[in-house]
């Protein structure tokens, strides 16, 4: 049960970041980036581990590397869509680069 509350709720989240984006595209990208997904993850992770701060650390330290990747994911994004590129090309050159950067970003978080 604990699974689905927790699924219900991160759905919810992206189906109303993706609702604010028809009307506010600006704003939903916003609150998609925000760390409103990271906050949900330390909550989910504090209630299974209660106590563990060394999981949380480790937690947070991916997650602020991890904003490199997702940064030049959206970046590429940006650059292809500038260049009326159709959804699959961006979402390849974006995914590859950002499977790139998260190969480098685990690599260095060793």
């Amino acid at each position: 049960m604990q699974t689905l509350l927790k699924l219900a709720i991160s759905v919810l989240i992206i189906l109303f970041c993706a609702q604010v984006g028809k009307r506010f595209p600006s704003l939903a990208g916003l609150v998609a980036t925000m760390p409103l997904t990271g906050l949900i993850v330390l909550i989910w992770l504090y209630c299974d581990n209660p106590g563990d701060y060394e999981l949380m650390a480790d937690y947070t330290k991916g997650a602020f590397w991890g904003i490199l990747p997702t940064i030049l994911f959206f970046l590429v994004a940006f650059i292809c869509f500038k260049k009326n590129l159709g959804l699959p090309v961006v979402l390849l050159f974006s995914f590859s680069v950002w499977l790139i950067g998260a190969f480098f970003h685990q690599w260095f978080l060793r």
